[in-house]
């Protein structure tokens, strides 16, 4: 029997459904074109339209009863009827411009001024249609608009206050006992009804205004719980209201200590005011975008000490909620969306790096061929002079200790040239990988020796004083007995080219732990700080002018230290300018010979990153 009952009140609610589906259809149609893409604009519209349309209906249901029971209208019925039926043309111009606001602005004057006339012809304040003008102010409600609540209270007040000041100076007739009293109960009840459809209307409203809401936050939610970028919601002063949950997974802790200012903390002490000068631009209306450090990983509590900061790179682009207000009615919010960007930062250091040492080696190129064609042209004007002479040396009438001189200068001009090459060959060789070397036992000792007599005469020529200091006992070590016996003519060679006459060069060997410390220490010209950083690397030269009053290619220290890094040694300068330079070289017990590869190139390795990223990426998914 109860089933029975339920299954009759279903079908009478699906009928009443049924028909009141034309009626919805018809007012949603009558909804303005720019107001449909916003649910809660459609929901104040369909309000304002049924309510006065259903005032209509009720006027126009009531007058055929009234001309059959009480017959024509007199003039005060009249205005009655007109004044409910005036809605109507507020629909229509709602429904053919969309304006909200005039359209309850526009009613609540029609209203008012039909409520004051039929006041003023039915006794002024103590007339039937007083409570009407209750009614208007509480309708503005609906418009959710402070502007018209106010100014429909100004109606009221206005009209109030004029029908009372009317009928204080007796211009407005005093209405009859018995008459007095229906109309007033006529007046109350429709006044009542009347609001009582504005109640309705302002439920159905609050019910869709909440719909609209549930629904809005059901479908941000599930956006920001499924997207891997990080979606906040920030107040004017930066706090986080809301954090989605990929924060856990980008910042590595819960996303619930991200709130307020847990997540300003992790932002860089140096990126701090770019980060809320994004939020606040964003809250003035301006869409903006920050690139800033942020820590990952928990950070210290009190009384630990903190370990080594993370950060990584994240890119943050923020906007304004709503211009007026937001879906939980509070101003001003922003919302930000937040992307890891490490890996682009990265690769863009690299380019930025290799873009770098491109121009500086482009620029050290520069100079060295600069320096290399006056060297190598020097010595090949001389070999053609004079070997010219030597031609012609009946025409010069050369003596036999001219032509030997001449002779003599042409073999030193040939050797500067070929060591000149040499060295351009040696660094190209080492530089591609390509120069072995030939370990053998070797004693230092003697081979530091020669190497201080073969440069005794130079440095006496320069007015140098060379000096060799060697500890006794050296033991043997296994290297390449030409390489070592380069790096350290190279090495004197320099320090007495750079030590101004009058100076000194030490040279010096002895044991320094399980391998050999070889210094040659000047008291010359020295080295800048910002060259010493430098120097070593190939087509680096610290002085590069054409007028520089020293002769050399500056390749010297880059093939002593190519040479070196292929015995496992270690090459240390330490120098100031005009006090001197002092060079260390380290060098193993025993060495193997090694080639070493080529590195690549920063540009090279990118491509060679992404595919093991997109590799990478390839396994996580199977």
């Amino acid at each position: 029997m109860r089933g029975r009952r339920g299954r009759g009140r279903v079908a009478v609610l699906l009928r009443n459904i049924v028909l009141l589906e034309p009626i919805r259809a018809y007012v949603d149609a009558l909804v303005h074109p720019s107001a449909r893409s916003d649910a809660l604009a459609v929901s104040r519209h369909r309000a304002f339209i049924a309510i006065r349309l259903l005032a209509g209906l009720i006027v126009f249901a009531a007058v055929p009863v009234h001309l059959a029971f009480l017959g024509a209208p007199a003039l005060i019925e009249t205005l009655v009827f007109a004044g409910l039926l005036s809605p109507l043309l507020v629909v229509a111009y709602l429904s053919r411009t969309g304006d909200f606001e005039r359209a309850h602005l526009l009613s609540a004057g029609l209203m008012t001024a039909v409520v004051a006339l039929v006041a003023a012809a039915t006794g002024g304040v103590g007339s039937f249609a007083m409570p009407w003008l209750a009614v208007i102010p509480f309708e503005a409600t609906l418009s959710t608009s402070r502007r018209v609540v106010l100014t429909t209270i100004a109606f009221a007040v206005s009209a109030a206050l004029t029908l009372w000041g009317l009928s204080a100076a007796g211009l407005l007739p005093q209405p009859g006992h018995v008459e007095n009293t229906f109309a007033y109960l006529a007046g109350a009840l429709s006044a009542a009804l009347y609001a009582g459809a504005i109640a309705v209307g302002a439920s159905a409203l609050a019910r869709g205004s909440e719909r609209v809401k549930l629904i809005t936050d059901s479908r941000y939610h599930l956006l920001a719980q499924n997207m891997t970028d990080v979606i906040t919601r920030h107040a004017r002063n930066g706090a986080v209201t809301f954090i989605s949950p990929a924060a856990e997974r980008l910042v590595g802790v819960p996303a619930a200590t991200l709130l307020a200012h847990g997540l300003f903390e992790r932002v860089h002490v140096a990126d701090r005011p770019a980060f809320l000068t994004a939020i606040t631009d964003a809250a003035r209306g301006h869409a903006a975008s920050v690139a800033y450090r942020l820590r990952r990983g928990p950070l210290a509590t009190e009384g630990e000490q903190d370990a080594a900061p993370h950060f990584i790179w994240v890119e943050t682009r923020c906007r304004l909620l709503d211009r007026g207000r937001t879906v939980d009615g509070r101003a001003g919010e922003v919302v930000a969306v937040t992307r890891d960007i490490t890996r682009n930062k990265e690769d863009a250091l690299e380019l930025e790096r290799a873009h770098a040492e491109a121009e500086r080696a482009n620029e050290a190129k520069s100079r060295f061929l600069a320096t290399v064609s006056h060297e190598l042209r020097t010595p090949l004007n001389a070999i053609i002079g004079f070997s010219e002479m030597l031609t012609n040396e009946g025409e010069f009438r050369l003596d036999p200790a001219r032509r030997q001189d001449y002779a003599r200068m042409i073999r030193d001009s040939g050797q500067h040239l070929l060591a000149v090459v040499n060295s351009i060959l040696d660094v190209s060789r080492i530089e591609s990988g390509r120069f072995e070397i030939n370990p053998e036992p070797l004693a230092i000792g003697p081979l530091a020796e020669s190497c201080y007599e073969m440069m005794l005469l130079r440095a006496e020529q320069s007015g140098v004083s060379l000096d060799l200091d060697i500890v006794s006992d050296l033991p043997e070590i296994v290297a390449d007995k030409i390489a070592v016996r380069q790096v350290l003519i190279n090495l004197i060679s320099n320090a007495v080219k750079f030590t101004p006459r009058g100076g000194s060069v030490r040279i010096s060997v002895r044991v320094a732990g399980s391998g050999l410390l070889l210094s040659v220490a000047d008291t010359g010209i020295g080295i800048s700080e910002t060259d010493l950083a430098q120097v070593g690397n190939p087509f680096f030269q610290a002085a590069s002018a054409y007028d520089r009053p020293y002769e050399g290619t500056g390749l010297g220290l880059s093939v002593v230290k190519g040479l070196i890094d292929l015995h496992g040694g270690s090459f240390e300068i330490r120098s100031r300018l005009g006090e001197g330079t002092r060079v260390l070289v380290r060098l193993p017990r025993e060495c193997t010979a090694s080639r070493p590869e080529p590195k690549p190139d920063v540009v090279e390795r990118l491509p060679q990153r992404a595919a093991a990223d997109k590799n990478e990426k390839v396994k996580r998914s199977a």
